[in-house]
């Protein structure tokens, strides 16, 4: 077997293999031995036939396909082996018959290859380093979210309902004196002002008593979910049966103890800023270095081929599946989608742009370790392990026995995220800017009929640097 290589456009390579007559042949007889049980000729029990008399049959290219087939399989990962240091593949080959006779034959086969990147500047930019600061504010805010978690519910008798309160109700819905299917219920509990039913029903629960009753006039969004009751007045009967308040803790050494572990208020404050000064860090980190990505690889020129792309939507397509079965309790993708009036192509669509960034960044990243020559030392890696040996109260030898290879791996691509970022930032001007807080989404108040949320129809925020999530995806 003879081969060349020919780099192709889009990046892809062409690898054409030629075969002699003499393996042309052998493999023509493999192929015949291999599938000749498929063949009847009359006069032959079905696979006894003679090669030749299956030919005069069938035709003389009857094996022609099939022994292609075994001298591709045979030889293909043999010359990427051959090549691994010109080239990387990256998808499956598109293959092509380019001559087949008696004689030989030559195959075709187009693949994908991992491109080279053509870097921009990635030293002397100014870039936007973010910075967070913990404020008082913050930390009295973490202490009344631990009171909420540690409240209990009180019933209110004496009073009217109250936004904040817990009131439980009877309800039925009715559109034109027509009730509509999920428009009602018993004892629901719904927490005024949470905006969890439509607009205007909980407001005009707000001033009730208990056992009072009461029609709720309201009218659903245009864009509610329900196509038969979009833009519809409805009057809800609304009896309230039972009123609840929440009864927060009172703050003193010994809730925190009791709740938090903290041995004293003062105490609790310190831990809670210390927390929060880390996560501040680690999430301005975070946005400074996917800034510094973003100015590089906006700047980076590559071409990629698709097979790279569509590769990095399955893993999203896989990761967004598992996402919904987690926390719809096993939902099924395509149940979502055809809830959602969506279909696989169109998801997947939604998921392209990001994809070829994501890639791009990987590209750029890969290409900048190269260049730079960031490396992971032995020691390295060993410091790292010691660490976690520490952790587990083990010696480093005794750690190590439970490392293997694909681990030291991991853990050596972390420390060189880690150098290549130490690099960037030191290589480039960080301007130091207090980033705007973004105001908070309102909550569409709007709900169910049946009183079920359905998921919403977004993606998740990235929880890591673009560059780290970009590594480990590689790696997987």
């Amino acid at each position: 077997m003879k081969y060349n290589t020919q780099t192709s456009e889009k990046s892809t390579v062409k690898i054409t293999l030629t075969f002699d007559k003499a393996e042309w042949d052998e493999a023509n007889t493999e192929a015949y031995k291999k599938t000749r049980g498929r063949y009847f000729v009359n006069g032959f029990r079905k696979g006894k036939a003679p090669k030749h008399v299956i030919e005069l049959n069938y035709g003389k290219g009857v094996f022609y396909e099939e022994a292609l087939n075994e001298l591709f399989d045979k030889h293909y990962e043999e010359v990427l082996e051959k090549e691994k240091d010109n080239f990387t593949v990256v998808g499956r080959p598109e293959l092509s018959v380019e001559d087949i006779s008696e004689e030989g034959a030559s195959l075709v086969a187009t693949v994908p290859v991992k491109p080279d990147v053509k870097l921009g500047a990635y030293k002397g930019i100014n870039i936007q380093k973010k910075e967070y600061n913990v404020k008082d504010e913050d930390v009295e805010a973490e202490l009344k979210k631990l009171q909420e978690r540690n409240s209990r519910l009180v019933e209110v008798e004496d009073r009217a309902a109250e936004n904040g309160d817990t009131a439980t109700i009877d309800f039925s819905g009715s559109v034109n004196g027509e009730k509509f299917e999920g428009g009602t219920s018993e004892n629901y509990p719904l927490v005024l002002g949470s905006g969890s039913f439509i607009p205007g029903f909980e407001e005009q629960v707000v001033g009730m008593k208990v056992g009072e009753e009461k029609d709720v006039n309201v009218k659903f969004p245009d864009d509610y979910q329900a196509e038969e009751l979009k833009g519809k007045d409805a009057v809800f009967a609304v009896k309230l049966n039972k009123l609840e308040k929440k009864e927060l803790p009172e703050v003193n050494d010994e809730f925190v103890k009791d709740a938090a572990g903290a041995e004293s208020v003062e105490a609790y404050k310190k831990e809670t800023r210390e927390r929060l000064e880390k996560q501040a860090k680690e999430k301005g980190d975070a946005e400074t270095e996917n800034n510094i990505l973003r100015a590089i690889t906006e700047k980076a020129e590559v071409e990629i081929p698709d097979a790279m792309i569509e590769n990095q939507v399955d893993m999203m397509v896989r990761n967004a599946e598992y996402r919904l079965g987690m926390q719809y309790g096993g939902m099924k993708l395509e149940d979502y989608l055809r809830y959602m009036g969506s279909n696989m192509e169109d998801f997947r669509k939604g998921y392209r742009a990001q994809a070829e960034d994501t890639v791009k960044s990987q590209l750029v990243v890969d290409k900048i370790i190269r260049e730079e020559n960031i490396k992971a030392e032995d020691a390295e890696i060993d410091a790292k392990l010691e660490e976690f040996a520490k952790s587990a109260n083990k010696t480093l030898e005794e750690y190590k026995k439970d490392v293997d290879d694909a681990q030291r791996e991991y853990i050596g691509n972390d420390i060189v995220i880690n150098k290549l970022f130490d690099f960037l930032k030191a290589n480039n001007n960080l301007t130091a800017e207090e980033p705007e807080k973004k105001p908070a989404a309102k909550k569409t108040a709007a709900k169910k009929a049946d009183g079920e949320e359905k998921p919403a129809a977004k993606k998740p925020a990235a929880k890591k640097s673009a560059a780290k999530k970009a590594e480990e995806e590689k790696a997987e």
